[in-house]
């Protein structure tokens, strides 16, 4: 069994080691009785190497020899064959893999993150309530997202959403308790837009974008620091998370790494830097779930946190999960955990008006004791900005 040398470009070098011994001994179970190892190892081998090209675009065998570079993989081929049987023409359709798009993106925000600027500490306010928790919370805020107030109820853009959101925040500040922890919960969504195209990233709708990206992702960097900074004068502890949200999968993740290294010398902020889009803090003995909503059903989320984090889980007695998503309030309590599904501060986009989708629009920020639980809770709306 002689193996076609052109797989050698798909090979890692142990495959390549393989393919030598079969083209030299000419079968499988030569090679593998040379080479000290089973004939089902080589095999195995072997045909995970033929499946990994076939996914670039080379089987010979199947009249397939147009490849397609990293980081595409074939999403598709359509060959014409004439009179004879013999292939005359053919299509071949690509798409980016999306776990490597992820990889390349992540070397490349480790690249930027070595020249990027650290943070120097602020300092910490006198004094705090150890036992109290301050939690903000962020969901489907849209920013960069257009509306016209005709069309959606109110208008909104970048300079809208920027000082809409620093005045809910200084409120919220102002409105709660001088705790110890402060939990910024920037519960997905934050963008509107993943990327230079105005469009979602699994779907490919396209959306009202308020100008370039690169504007968008100024403004959401100057805003999430701002809010970060001002709960620093108030608690001596800061968590941030960037969550995942089903408009900017992407985004989430240079939103984690490069906050993480912006505040790496400051050692009062705490970045939750997990890839899982299942988070969890542990406040005492309160548990506070998070998830932005477009994976799981608010139904199913106690048990799958239980699940995934069992120890969290088993030290706590008051457990609650926050989530987003679907931009209107709803909660209620199972066995074990409340679940709060939080509203929105943006405006309507123009197909959320058309599909006649209407919500309260509204902020919460929710204080937690290490034993009680939940002990306080402040609503702020725009309308009181205004």
């Amino acid at each position: 069994m002689i193996i076609d040398d052109d797989l050698r470009s798909f090979a890692t070098v142990r495959q390549i080691e393989y393919i030598d011994a079969v083209n030299k001994h000419g079968s499988n179970r030569k090679a593998a009785k040379k080479l000290g190892i089973t004939a089902g190892v080589i095999d195995k081998s072997l045909q995970a190497l033929k499946r990994k090209a076939a996914l670039q675009g080379y089987a010979p065998a199947n009249d397939m020899t147009r490849t397609v570079p990293s980081p595409f993989v074939v999403k598709g081929i359509s060959t014409y064959y004439n009179s004879e049987g013999k292939p005359s023409g053919q299509w071949v359709k690509s798409q980016v893999d999306a776990d490597l798009k992820e990889a390349l993106i992540r070397e490349c925000i480790d690249a930027m993150m070595d020249d990027l600027p650290r943070l120097e500490p602020i300092q910490a306010p006198l004094s705090t309530h150890d036992s109290l928790c301050n939690l903000f919370t962020i969901t489907d805020f849209h920013l960069g997202m257009l509306a016209n107030e005709k069309e959606s109820g109110a208008d909104w853009d970048l300079k809208i959403a920027e000082n809409l959101l620093v005045g809910v925040f200084e409120q919220a500040i102002l409105a709660t308790p001088h705790a110890k922890v402060g939990f910024i919960n920037q519960l997905g969504d934050f963008l509107h837009s993943d990327g230079i195209m105005p469009v979602t990233p699994t779907s490919g709708h396209i959306v009202d974008q308020d100008g370039r990206f690169a504007k968008i992702v100024t403004v959401a960097l100057r805003l999430l620091r701002r809010i970060i900074d001002i709960a620093l004068m108030r608690h001596e502890t800061v968590v941030v998370l960037m969550a995942e949200g089903n408009h900017d999968i992407t985004s989430s993740i240079w939103l984690r790494v490069m906050f993480k290294a912006l505040y790496e010398n400051e050692p009062r902020v705490q970045v939750i830097d997990s890839d899982l889009p299942y988070y969890q803090y542990q406040h005492g003995h309160t548990m506070l779930a998070f998830h932005h909503g477009h994976l799981s059903k608010n139904d199913s989320l106690p048990l799958l946190f239980a699940s995934q984090f069992p120890k969290v889980w088993g030290d706590t007695t008051k457990r609650y999960c926050h989530t987003g998503h679907r931009h209107h309030v709803e909660e209620k309590e199972h066995s074990g955990m409340k679940v709060i599904q939080h509203a929105t501060l943006s405006a309507r986009d123009a197909y959320a008006s058309r599909g006649g989708w209407i919500s309260e629009r509204e902020a919460t920020a929710i204080t937690y004791h290490k034993e009680f639980g939940q002990v306080s809770r402040t609503t702020i709306t725009p309308e009181m900005l205004q």
